[in-house]
């Protein structure tokens, strides 16, 4: 399967849905850093205010190569989110999502409820 993605954002609750799937090559993360930025200047909110939620439960596992990319760009300050939250399944992605964000405070989870609910709760602390 080939990578896709969608990005959706909603200003009103300065938030970014993005839900990605498949298998991405170079070329496929940076057309998805193209879209994330088109995506990011339509926020409302300050510099880094907005939230996130990924959804990568159709994610297959990655090449080396792309898991070092997508660590690139969790790294980059320009595009940091305030809270970030990831749906995934249990499966191999899921430590190569751990292995991505280093020292990212995120969490995962299993629903997209829950995880939409602990963007909008307040607190920063993370969970695995």
């Amino acid at each position: 399967m080939s990578a896709d993605f969608t990005i959706d954002v909603d200003p009103a609750r300065d938030l970014v849905r993005i839900r990605m799937g498949g298998f991405f090559t170079s070329a496929d993360i940076d057309a998805f850093l193209a879209e994330r930025a088109m995506a990011h200047a339509q926020l409302t909110c300050g510099p880094n205010r907005h939230l996130t939620l990924n959804d990568l439960r159709d994610m297959k596992i990655q090449a080396q190569e792309s898991v070092e990319m997508f660590r690139a760009m969790l790294a980059d300050p320009a595009h940091r989110s305030r809270r970030l939250a990831f749906v995934i399944g249990r499966t191999l992605a899921r430590t190569q999502l751990q292995r991505a964000l280093d020292r990212r405070i995120a969490r995962c989870f299993d629903d997209p409820w829950a995880a939409e609910a602990w963007l909008f709760a307040g607190s920063d602390r993370a969970a695995a």
